[in-house]
Protein backbone atom coordinates (compact mmCIF):
# COMPACT_ATOMS: atom_id res chain seq x y z
CA UNK A 1 0.00 0.00 0.00
CA UNK A 2 2.76 2.47 -0.77
CA UNK A 3 4.76 1.71 2.36
CA UNK A 4 7.48 -0.11 1.42
CA UNK A 5 9.66 2.17 -0.18
CA UNK A 6 12.28 0.84 -2.81
CA UNK A 7 13.30 3.82 -4.27
CA UNK A 8 12.89 6.91 -2.80
CA UNK A 9 13.58 8.96 -5.98
CA UNK A 10 11.27 7.35 -8.43
CA UNK A 11 7.28 6.64 -8.45
CA UNK A 12 5.85 3.07 -8.91
CA UNK A 13 5.04 2.99 -12.52
CA UNK A 14 1.66 2.30 -12.55
CA UNK A 15 0.71 5.35 -10.86
CA UNK A 16 3.15 7.12 -13.70
CA UNK A 17 7.09 8.99 -13.36
CA UNK A 18 8.48 11.76 -11.70
CA UNK A 19 8.21 13.91 -14.49
CA UNK A 20 4.25 13.54 -13.74
CA UNK A 21 5.05 14.89 -10.29
CA UNK A 22 6.96 17.38 -12.00
CA UNK A 23 3.59 18.46 -14.03
CA UNK A 24 1.40 18.43 -10.75
CA UNK A 25 3.60 20.54 -9.12
CA UNK A 26 3.61 23.17 -11.51
CA UNK A 27 -0.05 22.84 -12.23
CA UNK A 28 -0.82 23.38 -8.48
CA UNK A 29 1.21 26.28 -7.70
CA UNK A 30 -0.22 27.99 -11.30
CA UNK A 31 -3.64 28.14 -9.12
CA UNK A 32 -2.10 29.01 -5.66
CA UNK A 33 -2.03 25.32 -4.30
CA UNK A 34 0.64 23.56 -2.53
CA UNK A 35 1.46 20.10 -2.32
CA UNK A 36 2.77 17.78 0.22
CA UNK A 37 4.17 14.19 -0.14
CA UNK A 38 3.93 11.01 2.27
CA UNK A 39 7.69 10.53 3.45
CA UNK A 40 8.25 7.20 4.68
CA UNK A 41 11.68 7.21 6.55
CA UNK A 42 11.42 5.34 9.25
CA UNK A 43 11.44 2.08 7.44
CA UNK A 44 12.12 1.25 3.64
CA UNK A 45 11.28 -1.93 1.27
CA UNK A 46 13.05 -5.42 1.62
CA UNK A 47 13.83 -4.39 -2.04
CA UNK A 48 15.65 -1.27 -1.74
CA UNK A 49 19.29 -1.15 -2.93
CA UNK A 50 20.10 -0.05 0.95
CA UNK A 51 18.75 -3.04 2.49
CA UNK A 52 20.32 -4.98 -0.35
CA UNK A 53 23.59 -4.11 0.58
CA UNK A 54 23.22 -4.09 4.35
CA UNK A 55 21.97 -7.85 4.12
CA UNK A 56 25.20 -9.24 1.74
CA UNK A 57 27.57 -9.37 4.39
CA UNK A 58 28.77 -8.10 8.47
CA UNK A 59 31.07 -6.17 6.56
CA UNK A 60 29.30 -3.95 4.08
CA UNK A 61 29.31 -0.16 4.25
CA UNK A 62 25.93 0.04 4.76
CA UNK A 63 25.08 -2.87 7.66
CA UNK A 64 24.51 -0.51 10.58
CA UNK A 65 21.57 1.88 7.64
CA UNK A 66 19.37 -1.23 9.13
CA UNK A 67 19.18 -2.98 12.94
CA UNK A 68 20.62 -6.50 12.38
CA UNK A 69 20.95 -7.98 16.07
CA UNK A 70 22.61 -11.55 16.75
CA UNK A 71 20.20 -14.63 18.04
CA UNK A 72 19.26 -15.69 21.51
CA UNK A 73 19.19 -19.13 22.88
CA UNK A 74 16.82 -20.97 25.16
CA UNK A 75 17.79 -23.69 28.27
CA UNK A 76 16.81 -25.99 25.21
CA UNK A 77 19.39 -24.21 22.43
CA UNK A 78 16.69 -22.79 20.18
CA UNK A 79 16.65 -19.77 18.42
CA UNK A 80 14.84 -16.95 19.90
CA UNK A 81 14.82 -13.52 18.35
CA UNK A 82 17.13 -10.89 19.94
CA UNK A 83 13.87 -9.56 22.21
CA UNK A 84 9.98 -10.37 22.70
CA UNK A 85 9.02 -7.39 21.07
CA UNK A 86 5.75 -7.62 19.21
CA UNK A 87 5.60 -5.75 16.02
CA UNK A 88 2.28 -3.76 14.58
CA UNK A 89 0.90 -6.62 12.32
CA UNK A 90 0.85 -9.32 14.78
CA UNK A 91 4.31 -11.79 15.15
CA UNK A 92 7.90 -10.45 16.62
CA UNK A 93 9.47 -7.48 14.98
CA UNK A 94 12.62 -9.43 14.25
CA UNK A 95 13.12 -11.72 10.84
CA UNK A 96 16.14 -14.21 10.68
CA UNK A 97 18.25 -13.45 7.95
CA UNK A 98 19.85 -16.99 6.85
CA UNK A 99 22.58 -15.39 4.86
CA UNK A 100 23.89 -13.31 7.43
CA UNK A 101 22.66 -15.34 10.65
CA UNK A 102 21.28 -12.19 12.88
CA UNK A 103 18.33 -10.77 12.96
CA UNK A 104 17.10 -7.53 11.53
CA UNK A 105 14.31 -5.34 13.11
CA UNK A 106 11.06 -4.45 11.63
CA UNK A 107 8.36 -2.67 13.24
CA UNK A 108 5.92 -3.34 10.77
CA UNK A 109 6.13 -5.93 8.39
CA UNK A 110 9.00 -8.33 7.54
CA UNK A 111 9.11 -6.45 4.13
CA UNK A 112 9.39 -3.23 6.18
CA UNK A 113 13.06 -3.03 7.52
CA UNK A 114 13.78 -0.10 10.14
CA UNK A 115 16.20 2.47 8.72
CA UNK A 116 19.42 2.86 11.90
CA UNK A 117 18.94 6.29 12.38
CA UNK A 118 21.74 6.06 15.00
CA UNK A 119 23.98 5.70 11.77
CA UNK A 120 24.99 9.12 10.72
CA UNK A 121 25.96 8.29 7.18
CA UNK A 122 22.15 6.59 7.22
CA UNK A 123 20.32 9.92 8.41
CA UNK A 124 22.73 11.76 5.77
CA UNK A 125 21.59 9.71 3.08
CA UNK A 126 17.78 9.77 4.12
CA UNK A 127 18.19 13.99 4.07
CA UNK A 128 19.73 13.46 0.42
CA UNK A 129 17.93 10.97 -1.26
CA UNK A 130 14.16 11.01 0.08
CA UNK A 131 13.55 14.73 1.36
CA UNK A 132 16.11 16.94 -0.55
CA UNK A 133 15.28 15.66 -3.93
CA UNK A 134 11.81 16.56 -3.43
CA UNK A 135 12.10 19.80 -2.18
CA UNK A 136 14.51 20.41 -5.15
CA UNK A 137 11.55 19.77 -7.18
CA UNK A 138 9.48 22.13 -5.35
CA UNK A 139 7.41 19.95 -3.07
CA UNK A 140 5.95 22.31 -0.77
CA UNK A 141 6.33 19.64 2.61
CA UNK A 142 5.99 16.28 3.58
CA UNK A 143 3.22 14.67 6.31
CA UNK A 144 5.96 12.82 7.99
CA UNK A 145 5.31 8.99 8.26
CA UNK A 146 5.69 6.93 12.03
CA UNK A 147 7.28 10.63 13.39
CA UNK A 148 8.30 9.75 16.90
CA UNK A 149 9.77 5.94 15.72
CA UNK A 150 13.14 7.06 14.93
CA UNK A 151 14.94 6.94 17.72
CA UNK A 152 14.88 3.27 19.46
CA UNK A 153 16.08 2.70 22.64
CA UNK A 154 19.25 0.84 22.52
CA UNK A 155 19.71 -1.64 25.34
CA UNK A 156 17.21 -3.92 22.79
CA UNK A 157 15.74 -5.87 26.46
CA UNK A 158 12.57 -7.74 26.94
CA UNK A 159 9.26 -5.82 27.16
CA UNK A 160 7.13 -7.02 29.86
CA UNK A 161 4.85 -9.61 29.90
CA UNK A 162 1.60 -8.35 29.56
CA UNK A 163 -0.05 -11.42 27.18
CA UNK A 164 0.96 -14.43 28.63
CA UNK A 165 -0.82 -16.47 25.65
CA UNK A 166 1.79 -15.07 23.33
CA UNK A 167 5.57 -14.92 22.84
CA UNK A 168 5.61 -11.45 21.40
CA UNK A 169 4.97 -8.20 23.75
CA UNK A 170 3.63 -4.88 23.00
CA UNK A 171 6.66 -2.81 23.25
CA UNK A 172 5.69 0.87 22.20
CA UNK A 173 8.39 2.40 24.88
CA UNK A 174 11.01 0.57 23.44
CA UNK A 175 10.65 2.66 19.96
CA UNK A 176 8.20 5.40 20.56
CA UNK A 177 9.27 9.15 21.52
CA UNK A 178 13.10 7.47 22.21
CA UNK A 179 15.85 8.80 23.55
CA UNK A 180 17.12 10.58 20.57
CA UNK A 181 14.14 11.53 18.80
CA UNK A 182 14.20 15.36 19.03
CA UNK A 183 17.86 15.28 18.67
CA UNK A 184 16.85 13.70 15.21
CA UNK A 185 14.17 16.04 14.28
CA UNK A 186 16.13 18.93 15.07
CA UNK A 187 19.05 18.04 12.47
CA UNK A 188 16.63 17.08 9.96
CA UNK A 189 14.65 19.65 10.16
CA UNK A 190 17.84 22.03 9.96
CA UNK A 191 18.81 19.79 6.91
CA UNK A 192 16.62 19.66 5.02
CA UNK A 193 12.75 21.25 6.03
CA UNK A 194 13.71 24.52 7.68
CA UNK A 195 15.99 26.09 4.46
CA UNK A 196 13.33 25.09 2.05
CA UNK A 197 10.31 26.46 4.54
CA UNK A 198 8.72 23.84 3.94
CA UNK A 199 5.51 22.20 6.33
CA UNK A 200 5.47 19.44 7.84
CA UNK A 201 2.98 17.24 9.11
CA UNK A 202 4.12 14.31 11.97
CA UNK A 203 2.14 10.89 12.32
CA UNK A 204 2.85 10.73 15.89
CA UNK A 205 1.06 7.76 17.83
CA UNK A 206 1.71 6.64 21.51
CA UNK A 207 2.49 10.10 23.22
CA UNK A 208 -0.51 11.01 25.11
CA UNK A 209 0.60 13.80 27.19
CA UNK A 210 0.38 17.60 26.20
CA UNK A 211 3.82 18.61 26.74
CA UNK A 212 4.95 15.46 24.98
CA UNK A 213 3.52 16.97 21.70
CA UNK A 214 4.53 20.28 22.77
CA UNK A 215 7.99 19.73 22.53
CA UNK A 216 7.52 18.84 18.94
CA UNK A 217 5.20 20.99 16.99
CA UNK A 218 6.70 24.68 19.59
CA UNK A 219 7.86 26.99 17.08
CA UNK A 220 10.74 27.59 19.05
CA UNK A 221 12.07 24.16 18.88
CA UNK A 222 11.92 24.14 15.29
CA UNK A 223 10.88 20.40 14.52
CA UNK A 224 7.35 19.68 12.95
CA UNK A 225 4.59 22.42 11.97
CA UNK A 226 1.75 20.16 13.70
CA UNK A 227 1.03 16.67 14.41
CA UNK A 228 -1.54 14.18 14.18
CA UNK A 229 -2.47 13.16 17.45
CA UNK A 230 -4.26 9.86 17.84
CA UNK A 231 -6.13 9.76 20.97
CA UNK A 232 -10.25 10.77 19.73
CA UNK A 233 -9.50 9.01 16.19
CA UNK A 234 -8.42 5.58 17.83
CA UNK A 235 -11.73 5.77 19.72
CA UNK A 236 -13.00 2.05 19.44
CA UNK A 237 -10.07 0.28 19.39
CA UNK A 238 -8.53 -2.39 21.86
CA UNK A 239 -5.63 -0.86 22.09
CA UNK A 240 -2.59 -1.15 19.52
CA UNK A 241 -1.73 -4.22 19.66
CA UNK A 242 -3.23 -7.90 20.23
CA UNK A 243 -6.76 -6.46 20.44
CA UNK A 244 -6.67 -3.42 18.65
CA UNK A 245 -9.62 -5.33 16.49
CA UNK A 246 -11.44 -6.25 19.61
CA UNK A 247 -14.13 -3.38 19.40
CA UNK A 248 -14.14 -1.03 22.72
CA UNK A 249 -17.84 0.83 22.54
CA UNK A 250 -17.00 4.68 23.70
CA UNK A 251 -19.09 7.33 25.30
CA UNK A 252 -19.46 10.73 23.62
CA UNK A 253 -18.28 12.24 27.09
CA UNK A 254 -14.95 10.38 26.02
CA UNK A 255 -14.68 12.09 22.29
CA UNK A 256 -15.33 15.66 23.87
CA UNK A 257 -12.55 15.02 26.00
CA UNK A 258 -10.30 14.05 23.92
CA UNK A 259 -11.42 17.02 21.04
CA UNK A 260 -11.00 19.51 24.18
CA UNK A 261 -7.81 18.21 25.96
CA UNK A 262 -5.98 19.01 21.77
CA UNK A 263 -7.73 21.83 21.03
CA UNK A 264 -6.42 23.62 24.38
CA UNK A 265 -2.95 22.40 24.73
CA UNK A 266 -2.15 24.93 22.64
CA UNK A 267 -3.95 27.71 24.10
CA UNK A 268 -0.94 30.56 25.44
CA UNK A 269 2.28 29.07 23.66
CA UNK A 270 3.80 28.71 20.08
CA UNK A 271 2.32 25.52 18.62
CA UNK A 272 0.22 24.71 16.23
CA UNK A 273 -2.03 21.32 16.06
CA UNK A 274 -4.55 19.47 13.52
CA UNK A 275 -8.28 18.99 12.98
CA UNK A 276 -9.54 15.43 11.43
CA UNK A 277 -11.46 12.84 11.64
CA UNK A 278 -10.55 10.66 9.40
CA UNK A 279 -7.30 8.95 7.66
CA UNK A 280 -5.53 6.09 5.83
CA UNK A 281 -5.93 4.03 9.01
CA UNK A 282 -9.14 4.11 10.19
CA UNK A 283 -12.83 3.12 9.31
CA UNK A 284 -14.97 5.92 7.62
CA UNK A 285 -15.99 8.81 9.68
CA UNK A 286 -19.92 8.87 8.93
CA UNK A 287 -19.96 5.06 9.99
CA UNK A 288 -17.90 5.70 13.04
CA UNK A 289 -19.13 8.93 14.35
CA UNK A 290 -22.43 9.52 12.51
CA UNK A 291 -24.48 6.46 10.83
CA UNK A 292 -24.81 5.14 7.23
CA UNK A 293 -28.28 4.35 7.88
CA UNK A 294 -29.82 5.66 4.47
CA UNK A 295 -32.18 7.52 6.69
CA UNK A 296 -29.28 9.25 8.37
CA UNK A 297 -26.65 9.21 6.40
CA UNK A 298 -26.58 12.64 4.85
CA UNK A 299 -27.29 14.55 7.78
CA UNK A 300 -24.53 13.01 10.21
CA UNK A 301 -22.25 13.32 7.34
CA UNK A 302 -23.09 16.92 7.70
CA UNK A 303 -22.80 16.94 11.14
CA UNK A 304 -19.68 15.76 11.23
CA UNK A 305 -18.30 18.29 9.00
CA UNK A 306 -19.88 21.03 11.56
CA UNK A 307 -17.79 19.66 13.93
CA UNK A 308 -14.52 19.19 11.73
CA UNK A 309 -15.06 22.55 10.08
CA UNK A 310 -15.27 24.40 13.66
CA UNK A 311 -12.26 23.35 15.42
CA UNK A 312 -9.00 25.43 16.01
CA UNK A 313 -5.94 23.98 13.92
CA UNK A 314 -5.54 23.24 10.47
CA UNK A 315 -8.30 20.92 8.91
CA UNK A 316 -7.19 18.04 6.92
CA UNK A 317 -10.13 16.11 4.77
CA UNK A 318 -9.28 12.30 3.69
CA UNK A 319 -10.66 11.88 0.05
CA UNK A 320 -14.15 10.65 0.30
CA UNK A 321 -15.30 12.03 3.26
CA UNK A 322 -16.66 15.06 1.45
CA UNK A 323 -19.07 13.15 -0.66
CA UNK A 324 -19.75 10.92 2.68
CA UNK A 325 -18.16 7.68 1.85
CA UNK A 326 -19.01 4.87 4.35
CA UNK A 327 -17.77 1.07 5.28
CA UNK A 328 -17.63 -1.44 2.95
CA UNK A 329 -20.62 -3.61 3.48
CA UNK A 330 -21.18 -5.52 6.59
CA UNK A 331 -21.50 -8.44 4.84
CA UNK A 332 -18.64 -8.52 3.11
CA UNK A 333 -16.14 -11.73 4.31
CA UNK A 334 -12.81 -11.23 5.14
CA UNK A 335 -11.60 -12.30 2.02
CA UNK A 336 -12.50 -8.84 0.47
CA UNK A 337 -10.09 -7.45 3.24
CA UNK A 338 -6.49 -6.79 1.41
CA UNK A 339 -4.81 -5.02 3.90
CA UNK A 340 -1.96 -6.30 5.37
CA UNK A 341 -2.89 -5.19 9.06
CA UNK A 342 -6.76 -6.58 8.88
CA UNK A 343 -5.77 -10.33 7.32
CA UNK A 344 -2.37 -10.51 10.11
CA UNK A 345 -4.71 -9.68 13.08
CA UNK A 346 -7.43 -12.02 11.84
CA UNK A 347 -4.79 -14.90 10.91
CA UNK A 348 -4.21 -14.42 15.00
CA UNK A 349 -7.35 -14.99 16.17
CA UNK A 350 -8.14 -18.01 13.83
CA UNK A 351 -4.69 -19.39 15.12
CA UNK A 352 -6.10 -19.03 19.06
CA UNK A 353 -8.82 -22.03 17.96
CA UNK A 354 -11.27 -19.65 19.73
CA UNK A 355 -14.58 -18.84 17.75
CA UNK A 356 -16.19 -15.95 19.72
CA UNK A 357 -12.60 -14.09 19.47
CA UNK A 358 -12.51 -14.53 15.64
CA UNK A 359 -16.02 -13.21 15.67
CA UNK A 360 -15.35 -10.43 17.52
CA UNK A 361 -12.22 -9.34 15.10
CA UNK A 362 -14.32 -9.90 12.64
CA UNK A 363 -16.70 -7.18 13.95
CA UNK A 364 -14.55 -4.92 14.94
CA UNK A 365 -12.59 -4.88 11.30
CA UNK A 366 -16.25 -4.02 9.79
CA UNK A 367 -15.68 -1.11 11.99
CA UNK A 368 -12.41 0.01 12.12
CA UNK A 369 -9.84 -1.38 9.66
CA UNK A 370 -7.96 0.20 6.93
CA UNK A 371 -9.42 -1.01 4.43
CA UNK A 372 -12.53 0.68 4.61
CA UNK A 373 -10.60 4.03 3.86
CA UNK A 374 -8.61 2.40 1.25
CA UNK A 375 -11.86 1.31 -1.39
CA UNK A 376 -11.93 3.13 -4.49
CA UNK A 377 -12.92 6.66 -4.54
CA UNK A 378 -16.12 7.41 -6.44
CA UNK A 379 -16.27 9.45 -8.83
CA UNK A 380 -19.58 8.44 -10.61
CA UNK A 381 -22.11 5.58 -11.04
CA UNK A 382 -20.19 4.09 -14.07
CA UNK A 383 -18.36 1.01 -13.90
CA UNK A 384 -15.34 0.69 -11.47
CA UNK A 385 -16.97 4.23 -9.62
CA UNK A 386 -15.42 6.17 -12.56
CA UNK A 387 -11.70 5.34 -11.11
CA UNK A 388 -10.87 3.28 -13.98
CA UNK A 389 -12.74 2.22 -16.93
CA UNK A 390 -10.23 -0.57 -18.43
CA UNK A 391 -12.00 -4.10 -16.97
CA UNK A 392 -7.91 -5.24 -17.36
CA UNK A 393 -6.87 -2.83 -15.14
CA UNK A 394 -9.38 -3.93 -12.20
CA UNK A 395 -8.74 -1.81 -8.91
CA UNK A 396 -6.64 -3.92 -5.92
CA UNK A 397 -10.46 -3.46 -3.81
CA UNK A 398 -13.89 -4.58 -4.59
CA UNK A 399 -15.98 -1.27 -5.40
CA UNK A 400 -18.06 -0.48 -2.24
CA UNK A 401 -21.57 -1.24 -3.56
CA UNK A 402 -23.39 2.22 -2.85
CA UNK A 403 -20.74 3.75 -5.23
CA UNK A 404 -24.36 4.73 -7.64
CA UNK A 405 -25.58 6.49 -5.03
CA UNK A 406 -22.47 8.14 -3.18
CA UNK A 407 -20.36 9.76 -6.12
CA UNK A 408 -19.13 12.99 -6.75
CA UNK A 409 -20.57 13.64 -10.50
CA UNK A 410 -24.36 13.26 -8.44
CA UNK A 411 -23.10 15.37 -5.76
CA UNK A 412 -21.78 17.85 -7.16
CA UNK A 413 -25.74 18.79 -9.22
CA UNK A 414 -27.24 18.84 -5.94
CA UNK A 415 -27.08 22.41 -4.02
CA UNK A 416 -28.13 19.98 -1.11
CA UNK A 417 -25.31 17.18 -1.00
CA UNK A 418 -22.63 16.58 1.30
CA UNK A 419 -20.04 17.76 -1.42
CA UNK A 420 -21.97 21.28 -1.54
CA UNK A 421 -22.76 21.36 2.79
CA UNK A 422 -18.67 21.22 2.57
CA UNK A 423 -18.10 23.72 0.03
CA UNK A 424 -20.28 26.12 2.01
CA UNK A 425 -19.26 25.52 5.51
CA UNK A 426 -15.41 25.99 4.24
CA UNK A 427 -16.24 29.30 2.89
CA UNK A 428 -17.80 29.70 6.18
CA UNK A 429 -14.03 28.87 8.02
CA UNK A 430 -11.96 30.87 6.41
CA UNK A 431 -14.39 33.82 6.41
CA UNK A 432 -14.73 33.76 9.93
CA UNK A 433 -10.95 32.15 10.61
CA UNK A 434 -10.20 34.02 13.67
CA UNK A 435 -13.07 32.48 16.00
CA UNK A 436 -13.11 29.28 13.78
CA UNK A 437 -9.16 28.53 13.03
CA UNK A 438 -7.37 30.12 15.78
CA UNK A 439 -9.95 30.69 18.04
CA UNK A 440 -10.19 29.20 21.89
CA UNK A 441 -12.38 26.20 22.98
CA UNK A 442 -14.46 25.58 25.65
CA UNK A 443 -16.62 22.57 26.56
CA UNK A 444 -19.84 24.10 28.00
CA UNK A 445 -20.94 20.36 28.77
CA UNK A 446 -19.25 17.05 30.08
CA UNK A 447 -21.70 14.70 30.91
CA UNK A 448 -24.19 14.40 28.11
CA UNK A 449 -23.93 11.21 26.04
CA UNK A 450 -25.88 12.66 23.19
CA UNK A 451 -25.14 16.39 22.47
CA UNK A 452 -21.57 17.68 22.08
CA UNK A 453 -21.80 21.47 22.46
CA UNK A 454 -18.98 24.50 22.56
CA UNK A 455 -17.93 27.33 22.36
CA UNK A 456 -15.27 29.24 20.15
CA UNK A 457 -13.76 32.59 20.95
CA UNK A 458 -11.65 35.09 19.59
CA UNK A 459 -8.62 36.50 21.15
CA UNK A 460 -9.73 40.20 20.83
CA UNK A 461 -11.84 41.69 22.92
CA UNK A 462 -15.24 42.48 20.97
CA UNK A 463 -14.79 39.67 18.76
CA UNK A 464 -16.84 37.08 17.59
CA UNK A 465 -18.22 34.13 19.52
CA UNK A 466 -19.95 31.06 18.28
CA UNK A 467 -21.66 28.29 19.88
CA UNK A 468 -21.77 25.16 18.26
CA UNK A 469 -24.18 22.70 19.44
CA UNK A 470 -23.77 18.83 17.96
CA UNK A 471 -26.29 15.87 18.09
CA UNK A 472 -24.55 12.26 17.93
CA UNK A 473 -28.04 10.63 18.28
CA UNK A 474 -30.49 9.25 15.98
CA UNK A 475 -33.15 10.28 18.36
CA UNK A 476 -34.18 13.90 19.09
CA UNK A 477 -32.43 15.15 22.12
CA UNK A 478 -32.65 18.45 24.04
CA UNK A 479 -30.38 20.58 24.33
CA UNK A 480 -28.25 20.65 27.39
CA UNK A 481 -29.82 23.03 30.04
CA UNK A 482 -26.75 25.13 30.52
CA UNK A 483 -26.42 25.57 26.66
CA UNK A 484 -30.02 26.66 26.58
CA UNK A 485 -29.57 29.57 28.93
CA UNK A 486 -26.71 30.79 27.16
CA UNK A 487 -27.94 31.13 23.80
CA UNK A 488 -30.78 32.42 25.61
CA UNK A 489 -29.36 34.99 26.99
CA UNK A 490 -27.26 37.44 26.32
CA UNK A 491 -30.92 40.06 25.19
CA UNK A 492 -31.05 37.17 22.59
CA UNK A 493 -28.37 38.07 20.36
CA UNK A 494 -27.52 35.05 19.35
CA UNK A 495 -27.93 34.35 15.45
CA UNK A 496 -27.96 30.91 13.66
CA UNK A 497 -25.33 30.75 11.25
CA UNK A 498 -25.34 27.41 10.11
CA UNK A 499 -27.48 24.37 10.45
CA UNK A 500 -27.54 21.14 8.66
CA UNK A 501 -30.78 20.61 8.20
CA UNK A 502 -32.79 22.92 5.99
CA UNK A 503 -35.71 25.14 7.27
CA UNK A 504 -34.86 23.77 10.75
CA UNK A 505 -36.67 26.11 13.72
CA UNK A 506 -34.51 27.42 16.56
CA UNK A 507 -36.29 24.98 19.12
CA UNK A 508 -34.22 23.89 22.20
CA UNK A 509 -35.42 20.00 20.44
CA UNK A 510 -32.68 18.45 18.27
CA UNK A 511 -33.74 16.42 15.39
CA UNK A 512 -31.20 13.25 15.00
CA UNK A 513 -27.70 14.19 13.67
CA UNK A 514 -28.64 17.65 13.90
CA UNK A 515 -26.17 20.59 14.43
CA UNK A 516 -26.46 24.08 14.81
CA UNK A 517 -23.63 27.04 14.72
CA UNK A 518 -24.49 30.11 16.49
CA UNK A 519 -22.83 33.24 16.63
CA UNK A 520 -22.59 37.09 17.81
Amino acid sequence: MGYDVSDYQRIYAPYGKVGDVDKLLEACHVRGMKLILDLVINHTSSQHEWFKASRSSKDNAKRDWYIWRPARYDQEGRRQPPTNWRGYFAGPTWTWDEATEEYYLHLYASDQPDLNWESKSCREAIYDNAIRFWLERGVDGFRVDTVNKYSKRQDFIDAPVVDPKNDSQPAPDMWCNGPRIHEFLKEMTAETFGPYSAVTVGELSNTPCEQQVLDYVSAAEKELSMVFQFDMIRLGTGGGFGGKYCFQPWKLRTLKYFVSKWQKFIEGTDGWTTVFCENHDNGRAVSRFGSDHPDYWARSAKMIALWQATLTGTLFLYQGQEIGMTNAPRDWSIDEYKDVESNSFYQEALASGDKGRVRQVMDGLRILARDHSRLPFHWDDSAYAGFTSKASANPWMRINENYQTINVAKQEEDPDSILSFYKDILKMRKERCEVFIHGTFELLDEEDENVFAYRKSTSTSGGETAIVVLSFSQFPRQMPPAVQKLIHGYECKWKLLKTNILGTSCSDTLLPFEGRVYVH
